[in-house]
């Protein structure tokens, strides 16, 4: 990785004194030399020898950028066209799963493949409370798997290296092409929520609710005059999975929601396999309703 404090390439400039390059630097100058080395100094390197650029700042380069590259911008859903295809095949009696990759889901899918377990291990401290246990091969193959059957799939937004700099790079690894994944954002699950398009979608649906949370989740949505035919909890990690399946089968219900970390995913796209029925990983925003971090808002109309 190219470092932030990198010595410049030109011999002409290597006398000059770079704020923050000084022994005991303070954060803030080091902060200003990274945000440098990350844009403007890049722009600087791509400039033709002896010319200036001094009315484009590296905001408005990135502008014109973009605009050359339209033609490779791969589209994603909306929230709207994300409940309105959830709606559609709850009417059509359809399966479908809706999916979301985090962090979490993204280091199981890239450790031991794209970066080591131990760096794994050091970016997601959290990932045994989301179910995972590093290594863990069976459970790195079985999300892969759940992600080329899931029938629209949560990208993190943040180009960031380690969401997408990570995903897309580890799905490549898998042999999963970003073309080949019908996508949408994975904060979908928020923004349905916060367009009042969640009520519209869970309204008039016999629910099955899984995950930790979901006992909570049940009395917050009942008292919305939601109709809860079933819980499934606890969910004990990735490989509870096909006990969480089995237990579903047994249960009257036309919609799932699911808030059990990275075993979401897994348990998401095998109701819609096994079962036929339509599932929604609806992760954190279970936890801010049980605990009225959040309140669910009333339904708007949905087209489509």
């Amino acid at each position: 990785m190219e470092s932030s404090f990198a010595p410049s390439a030109d011999p002409l400039e290597e006398d000059i004194a770079i704020p923050g390059k000084a022994a005991g630097c303070n954060y803030d100058e080091g902060y200003r030399q990274g945000y440098y080395e990350g844009g403007e100094a890049k722009v600087e390197r791509q400039l033709p020898p002896f010319t200036l650029l001094p009315d484009l700042t590296i905001d408005d380069v990135i502008a014109l950028g973009i605009q050359q590259v339209t033609a490779s911008l791969v589209p994603v859903m909306s929230p709207t066209a994300v409940c309105a295809a959830v709606i559609r095949a709850l009417e059509q009696r359809q399966p479908l799963s809706v999916i979301r990759l985090g962090d979490g889901e993204v280091l199981t899918l890239a450790h031991d493949m794209i970066i080591s377990v131990e760096e794994a291990k050091l970016l997601g401290p959290f990932l045994p409370y989301a179910g995972v246990t590093l290594p863990d091969t069976a459970a790195r193959r079985s999300l892969a798997e759940s992600i080329r059957q899931a029938n629209i799939v949560g990208i993190p937004v943040s180009r960031h290296p380690s969401f997408q700099g990570l995903l897309f790079p580890a799905l490549n690894q898998h042999g999963i092409s970003h073309r080949m994944l019908r996508m949408t954002f994975s904060t979908v699950n928020y923004a349905l929520h916060e367009q009042g398009l969640l009520y519209r979608m869970l309204s008039g649906r016999q629910l099955l609710l899984i995950g930790n949370k979901a006992a909570g989740l049940a009395d917050v949505l009942g008292s919305r005059g939601l109709e809860v035919t079933g819980i499934i909890t606890p969910v004990k990690g990735v490989h509870d999975v096909q006990r969480i399946i089995e237990q579903a089968a047994s249960i009257e219900f036309d919609l799932a929601l699911v808030a059990a970390g990275v075993a979401a995913v897994m348990i998401c796209t095998a109701i819609a396999q096994e079962l036929g029925k339509v599932s929604f990983d609806i992760g954190h925003l279970a936890d801010l309703l049980v605990s009225g971090g959040t309140f669910l808002l009333p339904g708007v109309e949905v087209n489509g």
